[in-house]
C-alpha cells in the first residue's frame, strides 16, 4: 500500500519547528518498529519513502519455499510468483505490505516512536536556541501561577520566573507583558534554588520534551543589558560597563568606564536630563540607580562607590582586601545608607571590605596604631 506522505512531513516539521528529514527518519523508524511488533519479524523490514512519488512502501524480506513453514518469514513459490514472475525457490523476493493490516496497538507504538523521535529533536534545536541567548533579555507573557513563581510564555515555550528571582514589590496579573533575563537554560534536569549557601528547592521542567528556561528580574546582570539597550555607545563598546551591584527595587550602582578621555561616561550613561537611566530604573519598579566611573586603583574606586558620601581620608589594607575610610560625621548616614544599604552596595560593587568611620574616630585608631608600633 502506498501512502501520500509528503504534505505531512511538510506540516508536522514546520508546526515543530525540525528538518523534514527528521520527521521522515522518525516515519520509517515507528514503522518499522510497529511492523516487527506486530509480524514478529527482526531483520526483513524495510521501509522506504519515495519523495518524487510521494509514497511510502514497507516491504517484507521472505525466502520462497515450496513448503511455508513460517508465514511470517518464509512465501510460497505460487504466492511469490504473482509479486515476482521470476522468483525461484531459495530465493528472496519483498513482499509489499499493506499497511491497513496493522492492529491499532502496532499504529500506536508507531506514532508514540515517531512523537518521541520528533520530540527529542525538537528539544535540542529549542536548547541550542535559547542557550545561544543565555545571559540575555527576554520579552514574554504572564500565562499563568504556580505558588509564587511566575510562568512566562515566550512563544516556542513557557519559562519560569522563580520567586526567588522577582523583585518582591512588582506584583503581575495573566496577559501582563514582561521583560526578563535569561538567567539559565538546562537541556535536562532540574534547578537548584541557593539560600545561605545551600539548596532551598528544585524547580523541575513544565515540560519534560522541552528545556527548563529560568528567568531572572534581580540580577546584576539584568541591569547591565537594560543599560546595554538604553545606552547605544555601551553596546557599541565605546563604554564599558565594568561592574553592577543591586539590592532589587531599591538601590543600585553601576560602575562605567571608557578609554576615549573625551567621553563622560557617567553623563553618556545618565544621559540628557537623567532620561536614560530614568528609562532603565523605571522597568526595574523605580530601583534608584547610581552610575559612578570606575577606577583602576581599589581606593579611588571605592572612594566613588560611596557616593553620595564624600570620604576625605582613608587606609588600605591590600592583603586583607579591606579598607578604612574617613568620612565627615555629617556624612555618616549617607556613607552607610538606610539599612547599610549604601555601605553592602559598595561592597558588592568593589568586592573589598570597606569599614565606615567618622574622621574623630578615624584619626584615634591611627593613633593608636602608632602607638602599638
Amino acid at each position: 500500500m502506498s501512502v501520500k506522505l509528503k504534505n505531512v512531513i511538510e506540516l508536522v516539521a514546520k508546526e515543530k519547528n525540525v528538518p523534514e528529514k527528521v520527521v521522515e527518519k522518525a516515519l520509517i523508524d515507528g514503522i518499522k518498529l510497529a511492523v516487527k511488533k506486530e509480524f514478529g519479524y527482526k531483520n526483513n523490514v524495510f521501509v522506504n519513502f519515495d519523495k518524487e512519488n510521494d509514497e511510502l512502501k514497507v516491504l517484507l524480506k521472505k525466502k520462497v519455499t515450496p513448503f511455508v513453514e513460517n508465514p511470517k518469514r518464509d512465501i510460497s513459490l505460487s504466492e511469490a510468483k504473482k509479486i515476482d514472475p521470476k522468483a525461484e525457490v531459495g530465493k528472496y523476493i519483498y513482499v509489499p505490505l499493506d499497511l491497513e493490516s496493522l492492529s491499532r496497538i502496532a499504529l500506536t507504538v508507531a506514532k508514540d516512536v515517531i512523537s518521541s523521535k520528533i520530540a527529542k529533536v525538537e528539544k535540542n534545536i529549542l536548547f541550542k536556541e535559547f542557550k545561544d541567548i543565555e545571559g540575555k533579555v527576554i520579552t514574554g507573557t504572564v500565562r499563568r501561577f504556580e505558588g509564587n513563581d511566575i510562568i512566562v510564555d515566550l512563544g516556542r515555550l513557557e519559562a519560569i520566573l522563580p520567586e526567588e528571582e522577582q523583585i518582591k514589590k512588582e506584583k503581575y496579573r495573566i496577559g501582563d507583558r514582561i521583560r526578563a533575563l535569561i538567567l539559565k537554560v538546562i537541556k535536562d534536569g532540574s534547578y537548584p534554588v541557593y539560600e545561605k549557601g545551600k539548596v532551598k528547592r528544585y524547580i523541575k521542567p513544565l515540560d519534560r520534551e522541552k528545556p527548563l528556561v529560568i528567568l531572572s528580574r534581580t540580577h546584576p546582570n539584568f541591569l547591565k543589558r537594560l543599560i546595554e539597550i538604553e545606552v547605544p555607545e555601551v553596546q557599541e563598546g565605546e563604554i564599558e560597563v565594568k561592574a553592577v551591584a543591586r539590592e532589587p527595587g531599591d538601590r543600585a550602582k553601576v560602575a562605567v568606564w571608557t578609554k576615549d578621555k573625551n567621553i563622560d561616561p557617567v553623563g553618556v550613561v545618565v544621559g540628557l536630563k537623567g532620561k536614560r537611566i530614568q528609562n532603565v530604573s523605571m522597568e526595574l519598579s523605580d530601583e534608584k540607580i547610581d552610575v559612578i566611573e570606575w577606577h583602576p586603583d581599589p581606593a579611588k574606586f571605592i572612594i566613588r562607590a560611596l557616593s553620595p558620601a564624600h570620604p576625605k581620608k582613608w587606609k588600605v589594607f591590600e592583603s586583607e582586601k579591606r579598607i578604612e575610610v574617613a568620612v565627615p560625621k555629617n556624612e555618616l548616614s549617607l556613607a552607610i545608607g538606610k539599612g547599610g544599604v549604601n555601605a553592602k552596595l559598595a561592597h558588592k560593587l568593589t568586592g573589598w571590605h570597606i569599614d565606615i568611620l567618622s574622621e574623630e574616630d578615624f584619626e584615634k585608631l591611627q593613633q593608636l596604631a602608632k602607638e602599638n608600633g
